[in-house]
């Protein structure tokens, strides 16, 4: 079992939070079938393996399971990703948000390979939470990690 200590649990309701969690979902590997819209409940769901900065910066290269919700959702468009492709491998950059008609606005996550997913908001709520397990990190396809130590 995971302690709870090393378990990170992330809200952000403006651009500022969504910043804090674009920086610590930065690198995450995913599935194309990790992505799930369910619309009947306007929430949009990204489970993948998370890269741990934190980790990272006390010398552990590590990688923990974790999902990235986001409420209140509208609309969900993608360029870059086709249905086919269940099993394709993607490694999320940044999570960014714009505001078009305050309090609603887009979510925009951006992956390495230039795919682009967007969400329609009616305002932006959104929580990262790791889930677990840990393990070691190694190479994410589409994007090799930059850091001192070997991942």
């Amino acid at each position: 079992m995971e302690r709870t200590l090393d378990m990170l649990k992330l809200i952000a309701l403006d651009r500022e939070g969504l910043g804090v969690i674009s920086a610590h979902t930065q690198d995450t590997c995913l599935r194309r079938a990790d992505l799930r819209w369910l619309p009947g409940q306007k929430r949009f769901l990204i489970s993948g393996l998370r890269y741990d900065w934190a980790a990272s910066a006390s010398g552990r290269a590590e990688r923990v399971g974790s999902v990235l919700r986001f409420d209140r959702v509208l609309k969900v468009s993608h360029l870059g990703l086709d249905e086919g492709e269940e099993g394709r491998v993607l490694n999320l950059l940044a999570v960014s948000f714009e505001k078009t008609d305050p309090p609603s606005g887009m979510v925009l996550l951006a992956f390495a390979d230039g795919a682009v997913v967007r969400l329609e908001v009616e305002c932006l709520e959104a929580e990262l939470r790791d889930i677990g397990p840990r393990r070691p990190a190694q190479e994410c396809p589409g994007h090799a990690l930059t850091s001192a130590e070997p991942v």
